[in-house]
């Protein structure tokens, strides 16, 4: 197959990136800019460090707030910015206080962080997905973790629970998007070096590398699994860890 443009350019891309205030979604914003695409960021909350990246990047055609978890903030979204043919869905939470086993333990963390790592996928995809199934083309690719296959190295039970069922959705979408060339994907990252990992009892010299990822290398993952270099993936999960987990 011989692609009109460069595998990895994302010129002509109308590109979503979700979580684009953390770590991971800055870089993967300012990499997908240099390689062409035309941008719409979003985050929980619009942080001064997103807004200035916005302000210095070419073509960013929207800088929104939006709730992942609220279906009907992610149809708004979706339905002001038409035609979008390419999502990187970074949104996620990972708090470290969920004591399954506490005799008082409640199900509320629990339940938060399945709302924004798998039912915010779910209502990105539901919003997206008709409108790419439609014109025959589109691209996603959610972040997974390597907690969502072995379990975790410092993570909680809710945090593995959710990441596992973001690789088993990627799978369970690709099956309905695959024929109409709506390639899903996603990347399952190691320790990365981001505010969600600083301070949690990491530690690097127990890495394969010896060192934690950075934004960047998942940013580089994310980028390619949109572009049309990707076009013979669907329902892969690429585990981008450093060699922590090799299966």
């Amino acid at each position: 197959m011989t692609h009109a443009q460069p595998p990895h350019s994302l010129a002509g891309t109308r590109l979503l990136i979700t979580g684009a205030a953390g770590g991971v979604g800055l870089a993967t914003a300012r990499l997908c800019a240099g390689l062409g695409a035309e941008l719409i960021l979003t985050d929980l909350h619009i942080s001064p460090a997103l807004q200035s990246l916005a302000d210095s990047l070419p073509h960013v055609r929207a800088v929104q707030a939006c709730d992942v978890s609220q279906r009907l903030q992610v149809e708004a979204l979706v339905n002001a910015h038409p035609e979008i043919s390419a999502l990187i869905d970074t949104a996620g939470i990972c708090p470290y206080d969920d004591d399954w086993l506490a005799p008082d333990w409640n199900e509320t963390a629990f339940m938060k962080v399945m709302q924004v790592n798998v039912l915010g996928p779910m209502n990105w995809a539901r919003a997206l997905l008709p409108g790419m199934l439609e014109r025959g083309y589109g691209r996603m690719a959610f972040c997974g973790s390597v907690a969502g296959w072995m379990g975790g190295l410092r993570a909680g039970a809710h945090y593995a629970a959710s990441k596992g069922g973001v690789h088993a959705l990627v799978r369970w979408l690709a099956q309905r998007g695959t024929p109409r060339n709506v390639m899903i994907n996603g990347v399952a990252p190691g320790v990365i070096d981001t505010p969600m990992t600083a301070g949690h009892g990491y530690q690097s010299d127990t890495q394969p590398m010896k060192r934690f990822g950075q934004p960047e290398e998942i940013a580089h993952v994310l980028s390619f699994l949109v572009s049309p270099g990707a076009s013979f993936m669907g329902g892969c999960i690429v585990d981008a860890n450093g060699g922590i987990l090799m299966r």
